[in-house]
């Protein structure tokens, strides 16, 4: 998922701690003791020669790429707070320790600091080349939708009620399934 420079984490050696507990009221919750970074600062803080090229596609113009680097981290806010808890069973049995996302970052030569940010829920050992590629898979999901809305009528429905919508979208994704097929079946003769 593409996510801001702003966004907070912390790094992945972050360590939750609880303070002494009196004996009286309820057990205190495990904190943070440092503040969260912004991922941009985690990721300057890795250096810029920590990051490698890799390539995500070939076109016409010759290959895309750019730097990437694949950091641990554990995202930091009340959003993440709330889903962590909720994975717990509750914030009574929560121990306090934010889950690890895998952070993948750009940093384009010329640039002064890394410009796009992707965290996933894949392992921090996945390929680079493959996390790449599927961050930057939105040039082909793009291209499909087009080749969908003007090849095969996917905005032409004029109907008022969700079924024949249903309908519409159904068929025209059958036929999109059918042409993807047929053009990567090799055995299939071209027309004339």
């Amino acid at each position: 998922m593409a996510v801001r420079s702003d966004e907070s984490a912390h790094p992945h050696d972050a360590v939750p701690s609880a303070s002494a507990w009196s004996g009286n009221g309820r057990k205190p919750a495990s904190r943070y003791r440092t503040r969260p970074g912004s991922l941009q600062a985690l990721a300057i803080d890795s250096g810029r020669k920590a990051f490698r090229q890799s390539t995500w596609r070939h076109c016409s113009k010759g290959p895309m790429r750019s730097r990437f680097r694949v950091l641990t981290v554990r995202p930091a806010g009340v959003a993440a707070r709330t889903h962590a808890m909720a994975q717990a069973g509750g914030a009574g049995t929560w121990d306090g320790v934010l889950p690890e996302a895998t952070l993948l970052c750009e940093w384009p030569t010329g640039e002064k600091a890394p410009t796009e940010y992707w965290l996933t829920s894949l392992p921090a050992d996945s390929p680079t080349r493959h996390l790449v590629r599927l961050a930057k898979m939105r040039w082909r999901l793009e291209h499909d939708y087009r080749e969908m809305k003007h090849g095969l009528g996917l905005d032409h429905f004029e109907g008022r009620t969700w079924r024949g919508w249903h309908h519409h979208v159904t068929l025209v994704t059958a036929a999109h399934a059918f042409l993807t097929l047929r053009r990567l079946d090799p055995k299939v003769q071209a027309p004339a």
